[in-house]
């Protein structure tokens, strides 16, 4: 799945001068236990001496359609927002000595890498290019940094000096896939990342195609998030998983070198400054846990639910000063403002719930209305799909609210489109190249994650892909095998994309499941679908449109082909056995009874009597 183009012998030499392993690694201090996390990011920070280091958790987070880095400490500090703003912050990444952060940010319009200093607050700018550039990971001395970016319409890794590290820079990838998420081994001689979907290791002592190694070699599933243990024993990636194998985390072992087992529920592992312990989110269809396991497989964190979208989490030795820099106060006490308000009251007054629909301006949908408490949620979103896209992606529906009066495809009776409190995004869209799906599978059901193409395709809106999408409509190239698994991974498309699944749970907008059928049946994919549920179940949203006499009518239950149910009413068993009573010949030719004597059969009177003389 990995192909590497050739490169100059005094690249790959200059690259391993560079990358000379002269650091061993870190020892770190016991971590101190994970009790369940009670995240409060606006609460009082405690003024906690962290000196000598403690291990803290770095994570970044989605709270209010932007990424921020947040950190806490188990037991001692409680989940505290570092930065705040109308920008994203992502891929924090620990600097060896723990001085610092690397992260990669957009606050000045572009993706580059930033550098923080945990003592001060102070932000270093390391890269400005109109390029997308982040997932830094240190080599083992902090002296380089090796980064994904996008080069050539597609992501690549490259290696350069911390201190500046698009400068002199050495592309370790040049292959035609989507090359991600690199982590540079403590021992410092090998880096591993992801390579369409596969794990891959490049051993920095040797050149050509045997430097590279694929971990994985999993076609029906897609890796991600690869993490070294500290020891450099061990690497840890997540894996998502169709038809065979298992979703989670698997660890490898880089001292057998045997292919990686799977070690537990997860997405995206952590592991603690000992390499006893990893700690990783836990995703669900439209919200997340979080969990903490010892080497041996114990849970020493029970799932803790944890409500966010995580671009990037790590454990490490850190110190934070005491007391807090300013910077970093400023954003634990900011509150970030609600997005949206609902703005409706029943039809009128003592209704019992019930509710009007409120038209949508200027969409196009065979009834473009949705539920009074459904459309500023709707017209926020789309407001903000425009600020983040560039284009109108909402104007043009599938669905929004559907009448009882209109039939929808089999297996539709209870889809939250007959609330209003729901909307499906025109699937044509797909075909011209505008959006598509990446597939996650949670259980036995299947969810998808849409992503919209920006139309500023110069590093200013959205980020580049790093999963392949699952084309669903290749179940139509004749292939048995891609038409029973509903379709198949496609190559990762170039260009700049904006993740509308995350943005629109920001709004309260929800994805649905596909339904059971959706392999062999289009529709039953569902995937431009959210809904706003708002807590209800589909049948109490119905009541706040319908009196309940309407929803046990039988009148729905009747298939939608009526042409086949009509044609035996109108040609009932009577009328058609009546065709065999003109064939009453038998009574009607009584003429044997009527000329029973040969005397009056006077017919052959034209002949001539014979006379007998």
């Amino acid at each position: 799945m990995f192909k590497q183009s050739s490169r100059t012998t005094l690249i790959l030499f200059l690259l391993a001068v560079m990358v000379l392993a002269a650091c061993a690694p870190r020892q770190s201090a016991t971590p101190a236990p994970a009790p369940p996390l009670e995240p409060s990011a606006t609460e009082e920070i405690p003024h906690t001496q962290t000196t000598p280091a403690e291990e803290i958790v770095l994570v970044s987070i989605e709270e209010d359609g932007h990424s921020h880095l947040f950190a806490y400490i188990p037991g001692v500090m409680s989940l505290t927002r570092l930065t705040n703003g109308d920008w994203d912050d992502i891929t924090p990444s620990v600097h060896p000595g723990g001085q610092g952060i690397a992260f990669a940010s957009n606050r000045f319009g572009q993706w580059d890498l930033y550098r923080m200093d945990f003592a001060t607050g102070d932000l270093t700018r390391l890269t400005n290019t109109p390029e997308y550039e982040a997932a830094p990971s240190w080599s083992p001395d902090g002296s380089f940094i090796a980064y994904e970016t996008y080069l050539d319409d597609n992501l690549e890794i490259v290696v350069g000096p911390a201190e500046a590290p698009a400068e002199n820079a050495i592309r370790l990838t040049a292959s035609p896939g989507a090359d991600h998420s690199p982590a540079w081994s403590p021992g410092g001689r090998q880096i591993v990342f992801v390579s369409d979907g596969e794990i891959i290791l490049a051993d920095l002592d040797r050149t050509g195609e045997a430097r590279f190694k694929n971990l994985s070699n999993t076609p029906l599933a897609y890796e991600a998030h690869p993490v070294w243990s500290p020891d450099g024993s061990k690497l840890a990636w997540a894996a998502q998983s169709q038809n065979i194998g298992r979703s989670g985390i698997y660890l490898w072992n880089a001292v057998t070198q045997l292919p990686a087992e799977w070690f537990g529920d997860g997405n995206l592992p952590a592991w603690g400054a000992l390499s006893d312990q990893i700690t990783s989110t836990v995703a669900a269809p439209n919200t997340g846990f979080i969990i903490t396991y010892a080497l041996d497989g114990t849970i020493l964190q029970p799932l803790t639910p944890f409500p966010y979208q995580v671009n990037g989490m790590v454990r490490a030795n850190l110190s934070l000063p005491n007391p807090m820099p300013k910077t970093f106060n400023d954003a634990a006490y900011h509150t970030p403002a609600p997005l949206w308000a609902a703005n409706g009251a029943p039809i009128q007054e003592g209704a019992s719930g019930r509710w009007s629909l409120k038209d949508l301006p200027d969409v196009q949908a065979p009834y473009p209305q949705l539920h009074d408490l459904a459309d500023e949620a709707f017209n926020a979103l789309r407001m903000r799909v425009i600020e983040e896209a560039g284009w109108d992606a909402l104007a043009s529906l599938e669905n929004a609210f559907v009448p009882l009066t209109s039939d929808l495809d089999p297996g539709f009776a209870t889809d939250w489109l007959y609330t209003g409190r729901a909307f499906a995004i025109n699937s044509l869209m797909t075909n011209a190249g505008w959006m598509v799906a990446v597939r996650e599978d949670f259980g036995a059901q299947t969810y998808w994650r849409l992503y919209l193409r920006a139309q500023l395709q110069d590093g200013s809106q959205g980020m580049p892909l790093h999963n392949p999408p699952w084309d669903l409509r290749a179940r139509y190239n004749l292939d048995p095998q891609t038409y029973e698994q509903g379709g198949t991974y496609s190559d990762v498309p170039p260009g700049y994309w904006v993740d509308m699944t995350a943005l629109a749970l920001q709004y309260g907008w929800e994805r649905v499941p596909a339904l059971p059928n959706w392999r062999t049946f289009f529709a039953g994919a569902r995937f431009t679908e959210f809904t706003l549920t708002d807590g209800l179940d589909w049948y109490s949203a119905m009541l706040q449109l319908y009196p309940p006499d309407v929803l046990v009518t039988p009148t729905r239950l009747l298939p939608p082909t009526l042409t086949p149910t009509r044609t035996p009413t109108n040609t009932p068993t009577p009328t058609n056995t009546r065709t065999p009573r003109p064939t009453r010949t038998p009574t009607a030719t009584r003429t044997p009874s009527i000329t029973p004597t040969p005397p009056n059969t006077l017919t052959p009177s034209p002949t001539p009597p014979t006379v007998v003389p």
